[in-house]
Formats: structure tokens, sequence, C-alpha cells
């Protein structure tokens, strides 16, 4: 009856085990008795909240390729730690990065010569700057729109402002020189295709020149003053804040200059686009008739308390949170404790340099115990605020700015 059983049993095939082996990069010993549907644990998922160092309240969306957000409380730093840094991934992370041998490339049309920078060539060679810049997903807050649209169905949390440290791509693009043409930068990083396919590139955007030569835009190798975490672009990371975070690639190997609008893996059909003009809720739309994601709308976002808060009556409540608008500055930030019947204005504190998040305070009393909602509205500094509703659809559910509500209680 032993035999029998055992005869009944589905081993794993001879082209599933050598698919396993070749991922695992060695042979599978005795790898004849592993059964049909049993993964080597090599191949299982780790926990990705110790993989990366990440708070275990963080929320996991996807772990192919891995995308993680935060909850707008765990936001409530000025700086974001890495603990606290939302995870936006198109491929698969590089593995075995050799820093010593790293090397960055220039290359394109719009170039006088190609030429190529070891690590820490770049480090020695050029200034170092360091700046507090927040970086958004293009598609935060996509799960509020109707009907709903793919991809990642982002909440608030995909946001940061951390303190990236680095080289200006204008000082790189100055030594290497550029055409009188050069209209775009696009890069390419070391990431894999989810097929594993190395002649796929999971993603391949960039910047306007213009955006490309700013101050802020650098090739950063660090974050918060150590080397960039892995999961977030170890060892070279293009920062272009206040745009969606797709075009701050990571993993940076080659930057090509380009005489086009750059081309490459995720700049073309819909990705990062919006309709040119306003459509129905759920209407198809023709590529030629979606524009390029640039600046990111005005957003703001209360860090304290957290929704669901219990306040004894009679005290002070202390909000606080943070605000940005793309390449503007907020000019005014307002709460509402009566469903937008009337606003007050927060205390909002100039950035610490241009593209980083501010912070708005504001203290709340209340008439009565009871259910109240806490309602925040950004400003930015050509007037337009945060919509009360979520602002126009659109196919991959893009740029939702809605004014943030939290719920409490008084009692």
């Amino acid at each position: 009856m032993h035999y029998q059983n055992m005869d009944r049993r589905k081993f794993v095939s001879k082209a599933a085990l050598s698919a396993m082996a070749s991922a695992i990069g060695a042979e599978i010993v005795y790898g004849s008795n592993l059964l049909k549907n049993y993964i080597p644990l090599a191949l299982q998922d780790p926990d990705p909240f110790e993989m990366f160092h990440k708070d275990k309240q963080m929320v996991l969306l996807n772990d192919k390729p891995w995308n993680m957000e935060a909850l707008a409380h765990l936001l409530d730093d000025k700086v974001t730690p890495n603990k606290y840094m939302f995870i936006r991934n198109n491929g698969l992370i590089p593995k075995d990065i050799k820093v010593n041998d790293w090397t960055l490339t220039i290359d394109g049309e719009s170039v006088n010569q190609k030429k190529s920078y070891r690590l820490a060539e770049l480090k020695s060679k050029f200034k170092q700057y360091t700046y507090q810049l927040t970086l958004e997903c293009g598609g935060n807050g996509r799960s509020e729109f109707d009907p709903p649209t793919s991809g990642n169905q982002w909440t608030i949390g995909a946001v940061s402002c951390a303190s990236w440290t680095g080289i200006r791509v204008r000082d790189l693009l100055e030594d290497v020189g550029i055409k009188p043409d050069a209209v775009y930068l696009g890069y390419h990083s070391a990431d894999l295709h989810l097929s594993g396919d190395p002649g796929k590139e999971p993603i391949s955007r960039g910047v306007p020149l213009a955006k490309a030569m700013q101050d802020e835009t650098i090739l950063a190798f660090q974050m918060n003053g150590a080397d960039i975490p892995l999961v977030h672009g170890y060892p070279l990371r293009l920062i272009a804040a206040g745009w969606p975070a797709s075009v701050s690639g990571k993993w940076i190997e080659r930057l090509s200059v380009r005489n086009i609008v750059h081309d490459g893996e995720k700049m073309e059909g819909s990705s990062y686009r919006v309709p040119c003009h306003p459509v129905m809720p759920g209407d198809s739309v023709d590529d030629k008739d979606m524009c390029i994601i640039e600046s990111m709308p005005v957003k703001s976002l209360i860090t304290y308390p957290r929704t669901g808060a219990k306040i004894p009556r009679g005290q002070t409540l202390n909000i606080r949170g943070h605000a940005w608008a793309g390449e503007l500055e907020v000019t005014k930030m307002e709460y509402s404790t009566d469903f937008s019947a009337t606003w007050k204005e927060c205390r909002i504190e100039k950035p610490v340099n241009r593209l980083a998040w501010q912070h708005f305070s504001a203290q709340i009393d209340f008439p009565k115990q009871g259910y109240y909602e806490i309602w925040a509205k950004a400003t930015d500094a050509q007037g337009t605020a945060q919509p009360m509703l979520v602002p126009g659809w659109n196919p991959k559910g893009y740029l939702n700015n809605a004014a943030q509500r939290i719920a409490l209680k008084v009692e």
C-alpha cells in the first residue's frame, strides 16, 4: 500500500525543475524528489517589511513588482525616513550590484560625444548638493476613481519627502557637452523586465531638457545622509521632483540626451498621460489625445491625528500635515470642520528649498461632543485649490488631488 501511494504522488516535471534551478542559479540536488506545486525556499517570497526595512504598518499592494504605500499618520515626519517611504517598481530589483564597477554613460543624438563615468568619479569630480525633495506617484489616490481604473490601487500614501544628496544633472551635461537640438533627457536603468527578458526595459522615462537643467534635478547617491536603500535606487538615482515619481528613475546606468521627446518604455501610449481635454468617465481615449503628465497638482495630507481619533471634550486639538504643489509653492492652507460650509486658515511654513513639501498646523476647538470630519485644502501660488471631489476621470487614474478628510469623535 505504501508503494502504491508513492506511485500516485505527482513529482515536479523536468522542465519545471530546470526552470527553478536556473532561477536559483544552481542545480537542485535531489530535485527529482520535489512534489508538484512545492516551491523551494530560495524562490519563496521573503518578508518585504524585513527585507526593505519598512514599518509593519505599511501597506503592501503588490509583490511582482514590489509596490507598497504608507498610511497618512506614518508620514508625520518632516523628512521621510526609509521605513515610511513608499515603494513603486515596474520591474525586478537588480541583484549583485558591484558598486566599484558601476558606470554611468551619457549618450544620445544630442551629445557631442558619448562619455562614461565611474561612480567614484561622479562623487569626486562634481560639486555635491543636498535637497529635500517631494516624490509622488502619478497614480497616488487611484483607488477613488469611479469607474475604477487599472493599476495599483493607491490610496493617499504614495508620497514622500526625503533628503537627497548628489550632483546636478546640469553640471554633468555641461561636462559632456550637448548640441543645440537637445530637447529631452531619457534614463535607462539596471532593473529587469518582469518577464526576465534582458532585451526589454521595464521602464525608461525622462524629462524635457529644461527640467533636467533645474538646480534641484540631481543624480543622487545618498538618501537621508546614507547610501540609498537598494529598493529606492542604490547606487545611483535620478531625482526630478515635483513631477510624477516615475521620471525619477532608479539604478541609473545610462542617460540619453535626445533631439526628440524620449520614446522609451512607458513614455508613449497612455502611460503617465492624461486626456488633453476632459472626457466622460469610462470613455476610451485615443493615444494621440493623451498628454504627458508634467508638474503634479496641488495637494495636502493631514498626518496628525490619524483618522478615527477620539478627543476629550473641551480639549484643543493640534492638527498638522504637509502640502505640496509640483513645481509651485503652496501659498494657503485651510481646514473645515463643518463639511466645507466655512474654512479657516492654517499656519503654513515656507519650503526648506524649492520642490520640498511644506508643513502646516492649526489649533481646533469643538463646540460640543459628537462626530466631526476635518477637511484639508491647499492652494498653490497660481490660485488653484484642491477640489472637494475626485477630479476629472482619466483612463489610468492619475492625478487625484481631492481634499483629504479625516474622521474623529469628541467625547
